[in-house]
């Protein structure tokens, strides 16, 4: 157990994982984006609740997932991750499930403006996404314990959260949303898969079959190679669908392609955390080169 630190603002904004939240906010530029470059006019107060409500679940989840895990008995002293606070000492799992729960409901009462917005689509996503954040690491059979980690994340990361944000701006869909969706979807997604990867050993000790210790190391690395490298061939389709600006979003391909080759075995946990947090890097790099290429 660390000395717990002096500043309780620093145990909050850890417990938060602010690294992550890029992968919230992201999805919410993006599919606003795509929204006023079809021609609609751009609601700021509902972009700005928007990009609340994802940020919020996103807390809610981390939160959640590290106090599940503590109890679980997932998070032992010989974790390489980064920090949780549960396990460290630095917050009871009593205050953390309220800091968790706070999240939920605080991004429940702000979903309801946007359900008066977009209508039921919006109350269909918000209730799935809701559910979704407390199962990730809730439940009997938490997804972040199954294979189905990835899928979690491309769908409520990418997808969902992009085709929600374009139909709150313009109450209509195409096809350029999803395809955005799967643009900043697939390297969250990669996020996940690079965390298990380095937790495998753990993992498996704990009889949690991730994606990453189902397909081992070789597999792992293809998987990986693939959501860092896709989301190039769906930005082709951005911009063979009308979005030529969307080409802007190639100017990461020498970062992704620098990437690739650091998903490796001997690689240690440190090096395996810069690995994560520039993965994520790399979904936030997309996220703007292409919100900002589809709009001008």
């Amino acid at each position: 157990m660390l000395g717990v630190p002096s500043s309780r603002l620093l145990v909050w904004w850890t417990a938060i994982r602010p690294r992550t939240l890029s992968m919230a906010a992201t999805p919410v530029l993006l599919g606003s984006a795509l929204a006023w470059a079809d021609g609609a006019a751009p609601l700021w107060p509902v972009f700005v609740v928007t990009l609340l409500c994802a940020l919020l679940i996103q807390i809610g989840t981390n939160l959640h997932n590290d106090v599940a895990d503590f109890e679980r008995g997932a998070d032992r002293p010989d974790r390489i991750g980064p920090l949780r606070v549960t396990a460290a000492g630095w917050a009871t799992p009593q205050s953390v499930r309220r800091a968790a729960a706070l999240s939920f409901g605080l991004a429940l009462l702000l979903g309801l403006l946007l359900v008066w917005q977009g209508g039921w689509p919006i109350l269909a996503i918000g209730i799935c996404s809701l559910i979704a954040g407390w199962a990730y690491s809730g439940g009997p059979y938490p997804i972040s314990h199954s294979a189905l980690g990835e899928l979690f994340v491309l769908v409520f990361f990418g997808l969902l959260a992009v085709a929600g944000s374009h139909w709150l701006q313009s109450e209509s869909t195409t096809l350029a949303p999803w395809l955005g969706g799967a643009v900043v979807g697939l390297p969250a997604a990669a996020v996940l898969l690079v965390n298990n990867y380095r937790d495998h050993e753990a993992d498996l000790r704990q009889g949690r079959l991730t994606l990453a210790t189902r397909l081992g190391d070789a597999g792992a690395a293809r998987a990986y190679a693939v959501m860092v490298l896709l989301p190039f061939g769906l930005v082709l389709a951005l911009a063979w669908a009308g979005h030529t600006g969307a080409m802007l979003a190639w100017l990461a391909i020498p970062y992704a392609l620098k990437l690739l080759p650091q998903l490796r075995r001997q690689a240690s946990g440190a090096q395996l955390n810069q690995l994560l947090g520039a993965t994520a890097k790399l979904g936030l790099l997309l996220g703007l080169l292409l919100s900002v290429g589809v709009f001008l």
